[in-house]
């Protein structure tokens, strides 16, 4: 997953978008929590919380109360922690050790370790076939793993470096090759690649997500959102969304689609009607805020973000400011 892309608006473009976006979706609210790095961040709407993949440790967030439990689970270069069974375990993408670990959602003590490939990143669940997919970033491979059993039943050649997936219900996954601008398309059962979609406009697809009543995706690339026509892979519209997204949520229930600009320090609203997509507001965050979950009770976005300081004269990544972590939750 993008670690960190340098991007940036201006203040007075910052402060025009805000007017742009009038009374509808803004941060109605920032969590503190302990400083350090994070990745994918998810809602547990079973828990009523949301988790968040924070290198070491899994960060879980109380939605009634606020409460902060900073290391729910233990890790190294943890990237997702995803329900599964029902909610009662979650899976949890080690990088550091190659693995996906199955944790007890309640105390996060380990249950079982599942072997996957090099720098397993992104998680998906597939209900059709009761699996979930587990990218492995650095190695070009799905990992099938049937979290009943514990077990790997399967591997799948895709080739690139791997980001998010989505799924359409009936067999097939999608996912985002980042560094060749592609949407692989899986078929689950036949364990193998069906087609390749080229995303032209898009540069570095991170969040991917797939609109069921349109029968469409929506790709997060660095700079635009690219909307695609599922069945054949054709482009229909490229949307200037800002640069350095690493995740979208869409909102089947609001037809809603929230992609983060964490080089701008924006969120597109993204809205769909009669297969057409146009963006309705940008929302002012913070700059870093690159990944996001949906809430879909609420139609409720959270993002995690933190200050940033001077980049370094040699290069490299800017230093976080101490004590800056937040959750922001966007809300209309």
């Amino acid at each position: 997953m993008r670690r960190w892309i340098v991007g940036a608006l201006s203040l007075l473009a910052t402060a025009g978008a805000a007017q742009a976006a009038g009374p509808g979706h803004h941060v109605i609210d920032r969590i503190a929590g302990p400083d350090g790095g994070w990745d994918y961040v998810r809602v547990d709407a079973g828990a009523n919380r949301v988790l968040v993949a924070r290198g070491t440790s899994i960060m879980a967030v109380d939605l009634a109360t606020k409460a902060v439990t900073p290391g729910l689970a233990p890790g190294q270069r943890l990237h997702d922690a995803m329900p599964v069974n029902g909610g009662a375990e979650l899976l949890v993408t080690n990088g550091g050790t190659n693995t996906a670990v199955f944790v007890d959602a309640k105390t996060g003590a380990a249950l079982a370790t599942v072997p996957t490939g090099k720098n397993p990143d992104a998680a998906a669940f597939d209900a059709h076939s009761g699996l979930a997919l587990v990218m492995d970033h650095s190695s070009g491979q799905v990992t099938l793993i049937d979290p009943k059993a514990h077990k790997a039943v399967a591997t799948i050649d895709v080739g690139g470096d791997m980001e998010a997936a989505a799924v359409d219900g009936a067999g097939r996954a999608y996912v985002n090759i980042e560094d060749k601008n592609q949407i692989a398309v899986i078929d689950i059962a036949a364990r193998k690649v069906l087609a390749r979609y080229a995303l032209t406009g898009c540069d570095g697809p991170t969040g991917l997500a797939y609109d069921a009543q349109d029968k469409l995706l929506i790709a997060a690339c660095d700079g635009t959102t690219d909307v695609v026509q599922a069945a054949t892979g054709k482009v229909l519209q490229t949307l200037p969304t800002g640069k350095g997204a690493d995740g979208i949520a869409f909102d089947p229930a609001r037809h809603l689609a929230f992609v983060p600009a964490g080089g701008a320090g924006t969120l597109s609203v993204v809205a769909f009607k009669n297969g057409r997509a146009s963006i309705v507001e940008t929302v002012p965050t913070r700059k870093g805020a690159r990944t996001i979950a949906l809430d879909p009770r609420t139609g409720r976005v959270y993002l995690p973000s933190a200050d940033y300081g001077p980049a370094p004269a040699a290069g490299g990544r800017p230093p976080m400011t101490p004590g800056s972590f937040r959750l922001l939750v966007v809300g209309a």
